[in-house]
């Protein structure tokens, strides 16, 4: 049995990434740790991503005028990347180099094809006319002559393995609609060719392989939406030149009635394939989708519609499909589990345990998936007694207590339990601090609390996840539902603390924080409790009951207007800064957007969601980022006091990242023109300030310098000139 999983965006994709053929990515190849990918567009730059932070670790590129044209890879022995361009330029760095021009060049004699990297085996580079050599060798004569052994046929794919401790390649050529493949080994100068058994009015699409027992499996997926398998023995004793391979049928891609048009495709593992294509049906639209079939049964295990497109690519590195979607590059996990005919049909025991991935996807388990999770994660065992089955199912939640049930089970009985009952019951499980796996524990409660949420539209227990959120140190990914729960019942107090304490929140809840943020208007916020500490003491505010001044001092502000402050009600009436710039939200929404300044963000991922804010909104956005900078600047150490205030570099970053979203919009908007002026004339004043205090430093070390001179057994007057 083959499920997909939590799917997200890796990064988005420059102009020649994207839909079609012809975009997407040169190759995407593993990275020198776990959890790293090496990117290389179809352009001149490569990049290094950690996976699960979704973020770049290193960047490089190619001079203009210079095309990356073989995948870069990382040598797994020295860490370091090697890659080519314009067909016979190598060049070798290291993670600390930055500028490709000045890292180590060789040309080479013959255009290159393909470098693979082997873990063990050193990377063994494949020329296009079928020549090979492993990396040591070519270096020590860059200008070594490279035989041509393929003579009129094209390369179309290639692949290289570790098998007892020697590296072994194959590559697939093709000529005239006929396909070859020829399998090398190079420690024993072994080179065979084969010709693959051809069927008529169909071609080979794409290949891969994998080696077992000395036998290469080699899959092909055919244009007559098929997948044939062919089976090659390293150990050959014959003597002919070039053997016809036979093929055999592994896999029909046709499912009641819909016809799959394959692309490409990966191997998961004995049982199972993934194939990236367009699921095609009489009268209808085709529909480009990922979908993993199991080849043993011939059965469609799963899918999933991919409405934006691909390029045809798909990669697959630790459990995870990379591929293009529109014009990002999407991660997509998946979990596979042991091949037999009852989890073809569903019907797999609980007990059965899967043999691939532990993966558990918080997001999509439901009440039944919950018992079976924890049964696996958590060691806390059944008494006895406790296995029981009592008669009456009204009874069992009040007389079996939360330690004699796991939490999965305990949380299953409480499906139907009354509201009273089930927080009761949850707050005891939470209680229990000591339990293995706590933290997993109350991302399960949370989870639980929000599925019931969902059943049932009148329940929305704010206080109990306010409690939740505070006391204990969780993050998105524990309970992913959470937040997208609470920006629909429009809690904004659970969104501020959950922008405030969660390090892994997505970009895009990110961005719809800040949208609804800025569409509430004051006037309801006024009714709303948050938390004012971020902002009390910079954004000046008037009160009913009594008029205090609010009194700025560099280290925050005093006990007793604190405490006035919080006993006050606030008005939304704001005083102008010594400027005469007011601000222009309320303190409440003030402090809703600092959570969002301070919350952890991609730019590359952030960008796209922050062009699509509204232009009102983005104008009200840069006002007040435009209030905060200038409120910075009012103070010799550029801090603003309170609380956890946004710092000015998030200030600085944020007013960016806008204009780089919104610039067309703003300088079209009359609205936005004097904003901007002003924005302008500021940072052009601060810049010549800072100029100006550059340009006396030199005096001001000279005085400092005269300074440690002076006997200080002696009394002088200097008059200085600073010119």
């Amino acid at each position: 049995m083959a499920a997909l999983c939590e799917s997200f965006t890796l990064c988005g994709l420059g102009p020649s990434g994207g839909v079609g053929l012809d975009g997407g990515l040169l190759a995407l190849e593993p990275g020198p740790d776990r959890d790293h990918v090496l990117l290389t567009d179809r352009g001149r730059t490569a990049t290094l991503f950690k996976v699960s932070d979704q973020k770049p670790l290193g960047c490089w590129s190619a001079k203009h005028g210079q095309i990356i044209t073989c995948p870069v890879v990382c040598n797994f022995e020295t860490r370091e990347y090697i890659a080519v361009h314009d067909d016979k330029v190598l060049r070798i760095w290291k993670n600390t180099d930055v500028n490709l021009d000045k890292v180590f060049k060789a040309t080479l004699s013959a255009d290159v094809y393909r470098i693979h990297s082997l873990p063990k085996g050193g990377p063994v580079v494949l020329f296009k006319g079928g020549g090979v050599r492993t990396l040591d060798v070519l270096l020590e004569a860059p200008q070594q002559e490279i035989e041509n052994i393929i003579s009129d046929e094209v390369i179309k794919w290639s692949e290289a393995f570790m098998e007892h401790q020697q590296p072994v390649l194959i590559f697939a050529t093709e000529k005239n609609g006929d396909s070859f493949v020829y399998v090398q080994k190079l420690k024993m100068n072994y080179l065979h060719k084969y010709k693959l058994e051809r069927q008529e009015l169909s071609k080979a699409l794409s290949f891969t392989a994998y080696i077992k027992n000395q036998i290469i499996t080699l899959l092909c997926l055919s244009s007559n939406d098929s997948v044939y398998k062919f089976l090659i023995p390293l150990q050959q004793n014959t003597e002919e030149e070039e053997q016809i391979l036979p093929r055999s049928l592994l896999l029909n891609l046709s499912v009641s009635g819909s016809v799959l048009k394959g692309t490409s495709f990966v191997v998961l593992d004995k049982d199972h394939i993934a194939v990236l294509g367009s699921l095609a049906t009489a009268g209808e639209e085709s529909k480009e989708c990922l979908t993993i079939w199991n080849t043993k049964f011939q059965t469609l295990q799963t899918s999933k519609e991919l409405p934006l497109g691909t390029s045809g690519q798909i990669w697959c590195y630790e459990k995870k499909f990379f591929f293009t979607h529109g014009k990002v590059l999407t991660v997509v996990m998946y979990k596979c589990e042991t091949s037999s005919l009852a989890a073809a049909v569903g019907k797999l025991k609980d007990s059965q345990a899967p043999d691939v991935s532990s993966f558990v996807d918080w997001n999509t388990l439901g009440d039944e998936e919950l018992v079976i999770s924890f049964q696996s994660q958590q060691s806390v065992a059944l008494k006895p007694e406790s296995r029981m089955t009592l008669r009456s199912k009204k009874n069992t939640v009040a007389k079996v207590q939360p330690d004699t049930l796991s939490v999965g089970q305990l949380l299953l009985n409480l499906k139907d339990a009354s509201t009273t009952v089930f927080e009761n019951e949850l707050r005891q499980v939470m209680s229990k601090g000591q339990m293995p796996d706590f933290q997993a524990t109350i991302g399960c409660v949370v989870t639980a609390l929000i599925n019931r949420c969902k059943t049932n539209p009148k329940y929305y227990p704010r206080n109990f996840l306010l409690q939740i959120v505070q006391n204990q140190d969780l993050s998105y990914s524990l309970c992913p539902d959470l937040m997208v729960v609470a920006l629909e019942k429009k809690d904004l107090h659970l969104l501020q603390i959950c922008l405030q304490r969660f390090p892994d929140i997505p970009e895009e809840i990110t961005y719809a924080c800040l949208k609804a943020f800025l569409s509430i208007s004051d006037a309801y916020l006024q009714r709303i409790d948050l938390n004012l500490e971020s902002v009390i003491c910079y954004v000046d505010i008037e009160f009913n009951d009594k008029e205090v001044k609010t009194e700025i001092v560099e280290n925050g502000f005093s006990t007793e207007l604190e405490q006035d402050i919080w006993e006050t009600k606030i008005t939304k009436k704001l005083h102008g800064t010594s400027d005469g710039e007011s601000c222009p939200v309320g303190p409440q929404k003030a402090a809703l957007l600092n959570a969002v300044l301070r919350s952890a963000y991609s730019e590359t991922f952030l960008l796209p969601h922050l062009k699509n804010l509204p232009a009102q909104q983005a104008v009200l956005f840069l006002r007040y980022l435009y209030y905060l900078y200038v409120k910075c600047s009012e103070k010799i150490n550029t801090t603003l006091p309170g609380t956890c205030p946004p710092t000015v570099n998030q200030i600085m970053d944020w007013l960016c990242l806008l204009l780089d979203a919104q610039f067309s919009v703003m300088v079209m908007l009359p609205e936005a023109k004097e904003l901007l002026s002003k924005l302008h004339k500021f940072v052009r004043a601060q810049v010549r300030f800072y100029s100006e205090l550059n340009k006396i430093e030199g005096s001001l070390q000279e005085l400092q310098r005269l300074n440690h001179q002076k006997d200080p057994h002696t009394y002088s007057v200097e008059v200085l000139e600073l010119i």
